[in-house]
């Protein structure tokens, strides 16, 4: 059980704070599938720092990881100011930004990470090797029952992830900027009327977005690869994208359909292990959290309401 708990929440964690990422843009009106971008996108760039950093502090260092969740942030907000120049600047249809993006992302990556191993090692290989992040388990709260999983084998990122998950919620929903944001993806000709700049507020949030994603990928390479590669892109962008969606696009209700999905993750594989199947039947089992992601739009699309100005490109003429 615990490693169920261990596993699940170092996948849950990093899907978290993209879903908070894509729960930014969103919230301000701009609809966003980039997700899946911005997360690669901003892998490569904490990666690439991480493997350039490496010769210079040793292999080992743990200071190298925290050294590539900035820049895997920056990455990914310099990447997002695509979506916001399509989406913001020059009014294009969101849905294809997002997509085109996408496409773009695995691209780009895939030739500037072969293209960086050429003139780093001499060889073309088309991922990083990252050193293995150390793990530690908090006293006291690890030896609970049931739950002290949740407490054992972290990752450091793990609590980065929750202090900055705690952070965007206090700044959507206790401060002025929060509430300007919400606002203008419900009425942003109100947020006009009030004095406030709707394109300035998208900006951000589209760049909030993109430095979340980054921040969620590179923990993705660090814990379930061990690797930068275009493996990366498995779908977790979308996945994020679904937990918001069950999630209402409100900050709490996300991180439990995050946490529902990291435990399914991780319990479809410890059952696969338990009953002793071959290993072929593993990628079947890795499936369950994008099959009842199916089944749970069946239950909870009708009852969602997106924000009503979402995916409405921002006209000041309209007011």
């Amino acid at each position: 059980m615990n490693k169920v708990f261990t596993d699940g929440l170092s996948f849950a964690l990093p899907l978290l704070i993209m879903a908070i990422g894509t729960l930014y843009s969103e919230k301000s009106g701009v609809t966003n599938l980039a997700v899946e971008g911005f997360q690669g996108v901003g892998a490569f760039f904490g990666a690439l720092a991480a493997t350039l950093m490496t010769p210079l502090t040793g292999a080992g260092s743990q200071a190298i990881i925290y050294l590539a969740i900035l820049c895997a942030a920056a990455g990914g907000a310099v990447f997002s100011c695509i979506h916001g120049l399509l989406c913001i600047r020059f009014r294009a249809n969101q849905v294809i930004s997002g997509v085109v993006i996408n496409i773009l992302s695995v691209a780009l990556t895939a030739f500037f990470t072969s293209a960086a191993n050429s003139a780093i090692s001499g060889s073309a290989s088309n991922k990083f090797v990252l050193d293995v992040s150390a793990r530690f388990s908090v006293p006291f709260l690890c030896e609970i029952p049931w739950i002290g999983g949740l407490f054992t084998a972290m990752y450091p990122f793990e609590i980065i992830i929750a202090v900055l998950a705690a952070v965007m919620w206090y700044l959507m929903n206790r401060t002025k900027f929060g509430m300007r944001l919400k606002a203008c993806g419900e009425n942003p000709q109100a947020v006009d009327a009030a004095g406030a700049s709707v394109t300035r507020i998208r900006w951000a949030a589209v760049i909030i977005s993109g430095a979340l994603s980054g921040i969620g990928g590179i923990c993705f390479a660090y814990s379930l690869l061990g690797n930068f590669s275009p493996s990366i892109y498995q779908g977790f962008g979308y996945l994020a994208i679904a937990a918001m969606i069950f999630g209402n696009w409100k900050i709490g209700p996300t991180t439990l359909a995050c946490l529902f999905f990291g435990l399914a993750k991780s319990g479809g594989l410890q059952l696969c292990i338990a009953a002793q199947l071959p290993s072929k039947y593993t990628d079947l089992f890795l499936l369950l959290p994008y099959v009842l992601t199916l089944l749970l739009l069946i239950f909870f699309s009708k009852k969602n309401r997106p924000p009503k100005a979402a995916g409405e490109p921002w006209d000041k003429s309209k007011r």
